[in-house]
């Protein structure tokens, strides 16, 4: 048996041994201190300069001139998204909706924590990421992530409060950090977020103005400036009238690809069928028509001899491309003899006669391609979104239609949601957003569903920020943004139902609750903790913690998802979770019998999962691992 971690990887660690490895040349080791009789204390490092070298291809002398992106802090952020925290998730039932049988997930907490704590379990199963961070206008908040704490008090705290008890702070212009924090902020949380996309996933940035060049140069950074896709811009607000100045009506969503060579993007079916307004007597099976010059003139390497050859028209001339009576070098059929041959045949080819010769043209029909295959035409999304309607005031709009007031200022509107999701999302796949704010990127996802009978799911991630006294908000009984973001979910899920009676689909939510470790301190620092107080921790278990907070911090540490199947069964008495099917059983009640034990076995499940301190007596301890052994052998044992 092997215990768990039950703690978020150390990533510098795992970098450390991964440079080690292919790098053995630059491990080096550097004094970092002095005990407390005067002996230094030494511990490994990688030597930088040689580490430069050796990915370099010429010469590296000193710091020489090079093209980078550097800011105040930026070594400490990337310190940050790499430190380890003793945090897990815990389940809220009673704050959930449909948490048996749901496959969405609404966690409450500390977005850089969650996604720390969502690295195992999400590695690379993220097809899209979408969020709309603070746009640093001076009027809004950035995450106060606290630099000055050494490594043992941020895994204790994690830096989740200023000195003030303030987790987010306005960011004026005026304090002196007015890009560093922002870019701070931005930076360990996108280094993160990559690393949970799939290879031919994409993150969308929802981003103003103010700090679109900024997010650009640390996306290039974390992405690769080759995955970058575009800057797509959308009409946020109206135009005004008034004014002298000029006024920014646009907002920006910057699009990323993980892997830009694997990233596939949907297309848009074509809505103006008026562009097909020509009719002929094939109409019936091939829709309407438009009518394309059949030649064209060609210039270097792109000229085909082959392609240059006469065609006779009605009246029995010679026709060669570009209209001329003689062969013309330059110039091109775009179809080949035999293919023109048949559109001929086949009324795929028409023939007009102006005042300087005749024209030949192909017809490309609405509903078959140019080989008389059925087809349904589409045009691919352009960076510019024209979507009607679609502005911050209809956002507002749409919050305020189901709450009947204003608790939020200028949520994106859900058809520019819709729009973005349509993108890149198919069924199955999983959306992230961790700056979820109104969550209306869940009321998007179960409207395309609804629509489309599809199963698109969504993690959403939120700090429960309190809401100003002085709001519609809070005078209607709310007290943070995440209750907000909850009711909405409920409230649109309701409207659509409505909407749409005869769509099943996904309306459910499983809250879970970013939280300190379900263990006690003796469980990560044992050797700190003295010989007289091993009664104190007989159990390494915090009080207050239910069985069912335990099964998923284990599922966290083992990389289950969230949102997987949990049932609950009783063996030998005990209470026992069985969970995606088998997958993974665990059972953390006390005395535990071999019964027990043998019932778990005989499921043959991955992984099997008991407490540390439960087993009835010394004997089921002793052969826990035998009956596993003997039963099925394949199981992964861990205990906690």
């Amino acid at each position: 048996m092997y215990k768990l971690k039950m703690r978020t990887e150390n990533i510098a660690d795992k970098n450390f041994e991964i440079l080690s490895k292919m790098f053995p040349n630059a491990l080096t080791e550097t004094i970092t201190g002095y005990d407390e009789d005067g002996k230094p204390i030494i511990e490994r490092a990688i030597d930088a300069d040689v580490l430069r070298q050796e990915i370099s291809c010429k010469v590296v002398e000193g710091k020489d001139e090079r093209y980078q992106f550097i800011w105040p802090d930026k070594k400490k952020a990337v310190l940050l998204a790499n430190e380890p925290i003793n945090k897990t998730l815990r389940p809220c039932r009673e704050e959930s909706t449909n948490f048996n049988s749901t496959e969405n997930i609404y966690i409450e907490g500390d977005n850089l924590e969650v996604l720390k704590l969502l690295q195992e379990t999400y590695l690379g199963q993220i097809k899209m990421i979408y969020i709309d961070p603070p746009y640093n206008t001076g009027n809004d908040f950035v995450y106060e992530d606290n630099f000055a704490m050494d490594t043992s008090s941020y895994v204790e705290n994690s830096g989740q409060f200023d000195d003030n008890g303030n987790r987010l702070v306005k960011n004026i212009e005026s304090n002196g950090r007015f890009h560093t924090d922002w870019l701070n902020m931005m930076y360990s949380r996108l280094k993160l977020a990559r690393n949970l996309l799939t290879e031919d996933g994409a993150i969308f940035i929802s981003i103003g103005d103010e700090e679109l060049y900024n997010l650009e140069k640390i996306m290039d950074e974390i992405f690769g400036h080759k995955n970058y896709v575009t800057n797509m811009i959308w009409q946020s607000t109206p135009g005004s009238n008034t004014g002298e100045d000029v006024k920014t009506v646009t907002e920006n969503v910057l699009l990323y690809c993980k892997n830009k060579e694997e990233c596939r993007f949907s297309t848009l079916l074509i809505q103006d069928n008026e562009k097909y307004s020509n009719k002929d007597e094939y109409f019936e099976k091939r829709g309407g028509y438009i009518l394309n010059k059949l030649d064209r003139r060609m210039t270097g390497n792109h000229y085909s001899e082959a392609l240059n050859y006469s065609i006779t028209a009605p009246d029995g001339s010679t026709v060669f491309p570009g209209g001329m009576e003689s062969k013309q070098e330059h110039w091109n059929w775009r179809w080949s003899k035999s293919k023109v041959d048949w559109g001929i045949k086949n009324g795929f080819i028409m023939m007009k006669q102006n005042d300087e010769g005749w024209a030949i043209y192909f017809k490309q029909y609405e509903k078959v391609n140019n080989e008389d295959k059925p087809i349904v035409r589409t045009v691919p999304y352009q960076n510019m979104i024209n979507i009607e309607g679609a502005n911050s005031a209809k956002g507002t709009r749409e919050v305020m239609e189901l709450f009947n007031g204003k608790y939020f200022d200028y949520p994106k509107p859900l058809s520019l949601m819709i729009h973005l999701q349509n993108m890149i999302l198919k069924d199955n796949d999983i959306l992230l957003d961790f700056f979820s704010g109104s969550a209306t990127s869940a009321h998007a996802i179960m409207v395309n569903n609804a629509i489309n009978h599809g199963n698109k799911k969504y993690i959403l991630v939120q700090l429960p920020e309190e809401i100003d006294n002085d709001s519609d908000a809070y005078k209607s009984g709310f007290k943070n943004i995440c209750e907000i973001g909850k009711e909405r979910i409920r409230r649109a899920s309701k409207k659509i139902s409505e909407k749409y009676p005869e769509s099943v689909y996904d309306d459910g939510f499983r809250v879970l609750k970013c939280d300190s470790s379900n263990m006690k301190d003796v469980y990560y620092n044992p050797s700190e903790t003295q010989q007289s107080l091993f009664d104190t921790y007989a159990d390494n278990i915090k009080e207050d913690r239910t069985p069912e907070d335990l099964l998923f911090q284990v599922m966290l540490d083992l990389g289950v998802l969230l949102s997987s199947k949990i049932e609950k069964t009783t063996i030998a008495g005990k209470q026992v979770f069985n969970v995606a099917d088998g997958f993974l059983i665990a059972c953390f009640d006390n005395d535990v019998t071999e019964e027990t034990v043998k019932a778990v076995a005989e499921k043959k499940p991955y992984y099997a999962v008991f407490r540390d301190s439960s087993m009835a007596n010394d004997s089921v301890a002793t052969n826990f691992d035998q009956i596993f052994a003997s039963i099925s052998p394949d199981t992964v044992r861990k205990v906690l």
